[in-house]
């Protein structure tokens, strides 16, 4: 069988193909209200991420972490950001040179493993933007270890995270009384079974990550955190994502990496 990030590549170059809302680019009016100063971006699917938690963009050195799509790099760049995308979907990459070559500006556009070393220099980045993606990965305490790495002292990791909540039930059971499914860890390469469902269903290859390792694997990396919100589903398709649950599904954090001396 294909490494599992292989098989992810391949599944989310079919989301996109098949119109997957966070493979969509920004429209070209999206990209003219940026220039007039009016925009926001999303870590987790509802609540946008707030200003404050944002340096001054313009000659910022920004790495867009599994944030292809191009949806939040453009209105970075056009914002004066230096941007760098790096994503292991081609059609993700795609749209980002697409909005790129649309609206007039240069990203850095790299293909690549998350659960690989990152093919940059230490210190090489001033802000990383993170939306939800480490669920399609089985080691996040590799990832905070290689943003810290990559990140200059005083920079920030920007991350969306899934709890871990919705993967105790299954997709079809919305708007059905929820019934636990599956026990967390949710973690396919340790269950042949789970990896069939996903396989068959299009899904991906996809984990649960406890508290410990999202939010105490980035301290233990060596980051403060410093904000933090919640979030819930805003699809009226998504397991409990009605009015009468909201239980929130995610997380996102703002971590720095503090400055040395």
């Amino acid at each position: 069988m294909s490494r599992y990030t292989e098989i992810n590549s391949r599944t989310i170059d079919s989301w996109v193909e098949k119109g997957w809302e966070w493979g969509t680019p920004v429209s070209e009016a999206g990209c003219e209200k940026a220039r007039r100063g009016e925009w926001d971006v999303v870590l987790t699917p509802k609540i946008p991420v707030p200003k404050e938690w944002f340096p001054a963009l313009k000659g910022l050195k920004l790495l867009g972490l599994a944030s292809g799509g191009g949806q939040q790099l453009p209105l970075f760049s056009i914002l004066g950001a230096e941007c760098t995308v790096l994503d292991y979907s081609d059609r993700q990459l795609e749209s980002e040179r697409l909005v790129s070559e649309r609206e007039g500006y240069h990203i850095e556009i790299v293909k690549a493993d998350m659960t690989l070393a990152f093919p940059f220099a230490d210190e090489s980045f001033d802000l990383i933007f993170h939306p939800v993606s480490n669920c399609y990965v089985e080691d996040v305490y590799h990832v905070w270890r290689e943003c810290y790495r990559v990140l200059r002292p005083g920079g920030a990791l920007l991350s969306g995270l899934d709890n871990g909540i919705s993967y105790l039930f299954d997709e079809d059971e919305a708007g059905k009384p929820l019934i636990v499914k599956n026990s967390l860890p949710f973690n396919p390469l340790k269950d042949p079974a789970l990896m069939e469902k996903l396989i068959q269903d299009n899904d991906g290859v996809q984990f649960s990550h406890t508290f410990d390792e999202q939010i105490g694997g980035q301290v233990k990396a060596g980051f403060h955190i410093v904000g933090a919100y919640e979030d819930y589903n805003h699809s009226t398709e998504a397991v409990f994502a009605t009015t009468e649950a909201r239980i929130p599904a995610y997380w996102a954090t703002k971590a720095v990496k503090p400055q040395k001396g």
